[in-house]
Formats: structure tokens, sequence, C-alpha cells
């Protein structure tokens, strides 16, 4: 089974390819953080799982869904990450978190696909966009071909930079940066709830017919990056940058 979390879509198109090019089942964990729902999984004896890269791992409330919730028949796991440029020693990680599973690790792959991160970076035109995608083809080949074969991914760098991004870099950049306070809704808001639809984890409401957000907050982007008037910013630091998600992208690559 191929299991995915996704913020602006990048994870999901590398899950779908993926799950269409083994003929094995998806299934959504951005809809089961969402709904608490941590019920047992039966994934059969193979797990790929696919997320984006944040501060150096996989996604915190991924780590903790899987903690919590039973993969049933699970026995060989492959974890598969997007990134705008790196990943770090996130694969250290998943071999203790596939060790605390029972589950044998099978390696983690990298896959670098267009920035969303706009809270910090900033996110490619489309154009660029689609030309960091078509990049990433071969190495999308590259893993299949290994999961068809049922064979480990290749090691990954793990130099003292890596160590120290994933290690005490990641608990602090949680700590510091991981927050929904500058979040807010311009006067272009239309009030279509677009954003209290995609987070993952409840954390924004409308009021008055704008988004108010919480303090539960993973920093997917789907939010902002989501929005169909651009009406959201993150205080003054995604101020005139280029919102991402790949469903615009697939849009765009099917008008041409």
């Amino acid at each position: 089974m191929v299991l995915y979390f996704s913020g602006t879509g990048n994870s999901r198109y590398l899950a779908r390819r993926i799950a269409e090019g083994l003929e094995m089942p998806l299934y959504d964990l951005n809809a089961c953080i969402k709904a608490g729902d941590t019920a047992p999984v039966q994934t059969g004896r193979d797990v790929v799982l696919v997320t984006p890269t944040y501060a150096w791992r996989i996604p915190r409330v991924v780590s903790e869904w899987l903690d919590k919730t039973e993969l049933t028949g699970a026995e060989r796991i492959w974890f598969v990450m997007d990134c705008g440029s790196e990943i770090g020693n996130a694969a250290g990680y998943n071999w203790q978190l596939a060790t605390q599973k029972q589950l044998h690790y099978m390696g983690t792959a990298q896959i670098i696909m267009p920035e969303n991160y706009i809270a910090m970076f900033n996110a490619p035109q489309k154009e660029q966009a689609k030309s960091i995608v078509e990049q990433a083809e071969p190495e999308l080949q590259k893993v299949m071909t290994r999961l068809k074969a049922g064979q480990e991914f290749p090691p990954q760098r793990e130099a003292l930079y890596d160590r120290l991004m994933s290690g005490p870099v990641n608990p602090v950049f949680y700590r510091f940066f991981v927050k929904a306070d500058a979040f807010r809704a311009t006067g272009a808001c239309i009030g279509c709830g677009k954003c209290v639809e995609l987070c993952p984890l409840n954390n924004i409401h409308l009021e008055n017919g704008k988004p108010v957000w919480g303090k539960n907050c993973t920093h997917c982007m789907a939010c902002i990056c989501y929005c169909p008037k651009e009406a959201i910013e993150y205080g003054k630091k995604s101020r005139g940058k280029p919102r991402y998600h790949f469903e615009a992208l697939e849009r765009k690559q099917q008008d041409a």
C-alpha cells in the first residue's frame, strides 16, 4: 500500500504515480489526520510512505499518526520524501520509526520537487515548476524500479550538516517557526472556506466569513497556496511571492 501526506500536491502526485506503477492501493493520510482516525489499516506486506520534508524530516503529524496506528500485515517499509533542496538526515529518523513499528526498513529516497514553503522561501513560477517536475522524472523512475524489484533504496548522504539539521535544528525550527500567528486574510477573501476544508489539523475556522487560525499548525501551506483569490498572507514574508500547488501545474499542462 502507498500511504501519503501532502500539503500542496507534490507528494500526492508522486504517491499516485507510484501506486499506479506498482498497482498498489493508495491511502490518504490527510483525511485520516484531519478526522483523527487512527484505526488499524490493512496495508499488506509492503508499505511505501510518501511525504514532503518538514524541517529535514517527515512531517511530525505523520510520524505521530504512525505511532498511534497499527499497519496490519505490514512487514517492509520504504520512505519517499520530496523536498525543495534536501532532506538532511531524515533517513536516520525514518529507520528509527520503522524499528519502532517492527518493520524492515527498506531505505529513504529523495526527490526534488517545486518549493512550496513560502513562509520562508520563494515558490517557482509555473514554467520553472514544470521544469523541476520534468527533471524529477528520472529519479521517480529509479524509485519505482527498485520498488518493483523489492530492493532497498541506496543510502542517503549523512554528513555532519545533515545530522545537525535533522537533529538539533528540527525541534528548534518547530518551536520557533511552525506557528500560524502570521497568517491573515486580506480584503480579497470571499469566505469560500477552502482553507478550512484543506487544513489537515482543523486549525482554521470562519468568523464573520473570514478565516481565523488557531495554535495547531504544521505549516503545510495548503491554506495559503490553494486560496483561489490569493487572499492569504503570511505576515510580510509571502507578499509578492507566487503561490504553488501541483494541481494548478497539471491544469497548465493540460491547457498547453
